[in-house]
């Protein structure tokens, strides 16, 4: 994955070489300083690409200068490129009588110096360039008075040769939308890595970005417009005026009985909307039903809560289980206390005769047995 970012991020800086060659191949005055601050022109990040609706192909100043003196007393129209996100304006001037001047030093430079800066991702604390005051992801150094730096190792080059003595760097912070002279000492025992302890960007990724203080194109318009549904009502944009007044409305506000059912409610809803009183019916209008028992996917004014109590309820009618509230409580047990004896004695029931077998059975029972034989004793003999 960081592999196909680095090979993109790689493909951008470089792109084709006929990309390449046309990049660098276009060029304008950039302005160096401008002494007349009632023009709104910024020294190093505006070039002057054009003038008065044609554009600047000949590095010659004295044509550049014949042109402004030709419209003294009139007005020069400028076509300005910013390194600030890439922009494009086009400025009128007015040039004065006695002296058609503009009061700006130009110089005839490519676009693509702009590209040489480096983005602070990160300052390490007690580092050289926490002590100078460089700010993480706010800050870009552009340039430095000491040399001119191109390239991504220009930096680091010059770093190099500074170390132990102090370095002066132009930095912009995008946050404030200001250019300041920061001085630093690079150093190698300051105590951590690098010589100014700090993570810089360089690339297509860290290209100078557009101020944030810029005003918004056409602040009234709509950016994102709102999904309706099809069974809505047509409701007035918000930035048309809504005259309203009690004396002008005849029509009442509608009730919630003529909204759809499939309209959604939204779950932070606390309560339902009240229910409309039912219209009285009609006379010779027909006949209608009996009321049927709504169901859940039509009862769009019941909320979560209400429609997950009424699911809890059907299951525990249809598993049987009565609720602690309503369950029918179990008879007290009885006194101990005698029964009182009845008034007559109930009277023994008939026994009902033996049967057939049962007859036989005792008359078997009742037959005298054969009668056990009976041992001779002993003869007494008379001595």
């Amino acid at each position: 994955m960081f592999g196909a970012l680095n090979r993109f991020i790689s493909r951008l800086d470089s792109e084709s070489p006929s990309q390449n060659s046309r990049d660098r191949s276009v060029y304008g005055f950039q302005v160096l300083r401008n002494k007349n601050h009632d023009i709104s022109i910024e020294p190093w990040y505006d070039f002057v690409i054009g003038i008065n609706g044609r554009q600047v192909d000949n590095p010659d100043p004295n044509l550049f200068a014949t042109e402004i003196r030709n419209c003294a007393g009139a007005t020069v129209n400028l076509i300005i490129w910013n390194a600030k996100g890439s922009r494009t304006r086009t400025i009128a001037l007015p040039v004065p009588t006695p002296s058609p001047t503009l009061g700006i030093t130009l110089q005839w430079t490519p676009l693509s110096v702009t590209e040489d800066v480096w983005h602070v991702l990160d300052v390490t604390a007690n580092s050289p360039a926490d002590n100078a005051g460089l700010l993480p992801y706010g800050d870009y150094i552009v340039g430095t008075p000491e040399a001119n730096v191109r390239g991504e190792s220009g930096l680091g080059e010059l770093v190099e040769d500074y170390l132990g003595r102090s370095l002066r760097l132009y930095v912009y912070n995008h946050e404030y939308a200001v250019t300041r002279l920061v001085t630093l000492t690079p150093s190698r025992s300051w105590g951590g890595s690098g010589a100014l302890g700090c993570v810089l960007g360089f690339g297509a990724l860290h290209r100078l970005p557009a101020p944030m203080n810029e005003p918004v194109a056409n602040p009234e318009g709509i950016l994102f417009e709102t999904a309706r549904f099809s069974n809505e009502e047509h409701r007035p944009s918000s930035t048309q005026p809504q005259m309203q007044s009690s004396s002008s409305s005849s029509y009442p506000p509608p009730s919630s009985a003529t909204q759809s059912s499939d309209m959604l409610i939204p779950a932070s809803m606390v309560s339902p909307p009240p229910q409309s009183a039912k219209l009285p019916a009609v006379a010779g209008g027909p006949p209608r039903s009996a009321a049927k028992k709504p169901r859940n996917a039509a009862a769009s004014n019941l909320t979560f809560d209400e429609y997950f109590r009424e699911g809890e309820a059907k299951s525990k009618e249809e598993d049987y289980a009565p609720s602690a509230k309503n369950a029918a409580r179990p008879p007290p047990p009885p006194k101990s206390a005698k029964a009182p004896l009845p008034s007559k004695s109930p009277q023994p029931e008939a026994d009902p005769g033996p049967s057939g077998e049962e007859e036989e059975e005792e008359a078997k029972a009742t037959e005298p047995g054969p009668e056990p034989a009976t041992e001779p004793g002993p003869e007494n003999k008379d001595g």
